[in-house]
């Protein structure tokens, strides 16, 4: 029995951390909601970022924009000599993981999902979904939308 935590959050902590490398990148498992934020409070390795930004594009100057707009580039340097994020940017990073392990869920397709993300959408005002998904606000509406589209509603 999971007791308190529901297998469903358990499943959606499990897609987020394999967007942003699994227990390589961990050092551990981590299983639960409170497993993962404990482990970003510690400082998740920065290879976390690069791993979340291969997710979504191939193209290594498209990774770096994204990464750089989760981490500023000046930051995102001495990040990288640390080998680790600060937990408000671990926590960046897992909310953009968050949105496209949702996205692969409703698309079904690890390339229609990378499709969808980086493609304007109206409702964004013309953005595409990854780049409106840096903030919690833009998270939050995007993945609005892909409930949306799960559901069969227009979106």
């Amino acid at each position: 029995m999971m007791g308190s935590v529901g297998l469903e959050a358990v499943m959606q902590v499990q897609e987020i951390v394999n967007v942003m490398g699994g227990r390589a990148t961990f050092g551990r498992t981590v299983a639960t909601p409170m497993d993962l934020q404990r482990r970003i409070g510690e400082g998740v390795a920065v290879d976390a970022l690069d791993r979340v930004a291969r997710h979504v594009y191939a193209d290594p100057a498209a990774r770096r924009m994204l990464m750089n707009r989760i981490v500023p580039e000046g930051t995102l340097k001495r990040r990288l000599r640390e080998g680790r994020l600060t937990p408000a940017e671990g926590e960046r990073t897992a909310r953009v993981a968050n949105v496209i392990a949702h996205a692969e869920y409703v698309w079904r397709n690890v390339e229609d999902a990378r499709q969808w993300l980086t493609t304007p959408h109206p409702e964004l005002a013309d953005r595409a979904p990854i780049e409106v998904a840096v903030d919690e606000f833009g998270a939050r509406h995007v993945e609005d939308i892909l409930d949306a589209i799960l559901h069969g509603l227009p979106a």
